[in-house]
């Protein structure tokens, strides 16, 4: 029975390993690396010893095996991820600059990680209390999106709550109708999980304050957990801010996938019935252990080294 759930997209990452080489250069690449928002998302919840699961698709490819060989060893149910004979698994090339940018070139187009339907009933998720969504995920593909919302649906009916990060990758964006669907997820959220430029272009304030104001306008709305990259998180209620957290510093190898890792750990505190101020540190040691480690989802992340990072700070 899966504690916590997400639907999305998996993928692999093929990641030049240097700075400032452009994708159009022929140059070395690492990889590939299993990857996808939601991937790194329920590998870091399992990882912190939840029982989780995942609704997607890879392709039946070495790149595929890639995936639910590293899924399947930290504990994740994948029992849910379609592997069709036709269709190959997601691909994204990522490079880096020197000034923190990242360049990314998806090839997702019939990959079965946008191919996955909702669960017919509710077998499986009994005791489910949190579904995450990310943002990249509706983006991706619209009939694969509408899917993602008709599970919220079906989850949030049965009492499961609705966490919500954006994640907004404007260059997956083929289809303008996805706004909609984006607002009718964070319109459906419990949880509200943005960056600080998601946040102003959700709520349409150019002023920090009255956006997070205007997203409290919704009733479903409990948390929004603010990102702000050096500068930490803020975790805000309905009675105001609650929480500021600081990051925890480390040499970063390769900031990929700290964002996702935040998120699953911060969900993993809510899920222990942890405090605020807990759940933000867990997420910020979640996030500062993945970016310490070259790829996307190969950060030494566990109950013992997210409490070791908490105790060292």
């Amino acid at each position: 029975m899966a504690e916590i759930v997400i639907m999305g997209e998996l993928l692999v990452e093929i990641m030049r390993p240097k700075e400032d080489t452009p994708l159009h250069e022929t140059d070395y690449f690492r990889g590939p690396f299993p990857s996808g928002a939601p991937g790194i998302f329920i590998s870091t919840a399992a990882r912190l010893g939840h029982s989780t699961a995942i609704i997607s698709g890879v392709g039946n490819d070495e790149f595929g095996e890639n995936i639910l060989r590293r899924l399947k060893h930290d504990g994740v149910d994948v029992s849910r991820v379609i592997v069709p004979d036709d269709g190959h698994t997601g691909i994204a090339f990522v490079a880096y600059t020197s000034d923190g940018e990242r360049k990314f070139l998806f090839y997702m187009d019939n990959s079965p990680c946008v191919k996955a339907k909702a669960p017919a009933d509710m077998s499986g998720f009994e005791d489910t209390k949190y579904m995450h969504v990310m943002g990249c995920s509706l983006m991706a593909d619209m009939n694969f999106a509408r899917e993602i919302v008709k599970t919220m649906n079906m989850l949030k009916a049965n009492g499961v709550k609705i966490t919500f990060d954006p994640n907004v990758r404007l260059e997956m964006v083929k289809d303008e109708s996805v706004w909609g669907i984006l607002r009718e997820v964070m319109n459906n959220a419990s949880v509200f999980m943005p960056g600080v430029s998601e946040l102003k272009f959700f709520m349409q304030e150019d002023d920090v304050e009255k956006a997070i104001a205007k997203a409290f306008t919704n009733e479903n709305l409990e948390l929004l957990v603010l990102k702000d990259g050096s500068r930490g998180s803020r975790v805000y209620s309905r009675k105001g801010l609650e929480v500021t957290q600081p990051i925890y510093k480390v040499v970063q190898e390769d900031a990929t996938g700290a964002g996702d890792s935040y998120d699953g750990a911060f969900v993993c505190g809510l899920a222990e019935g942890k405090s605020l101020k807990e759940c933000a540190e867990m997420g910020a040691a979640a996030g500062a252990l993945n970016a310490a480690a070259f790829g996307p989802m190969e950060g030494k992340i566990s109950p013992e080294t997210v409490r070791e990072m908490i105790s060292r700070n």
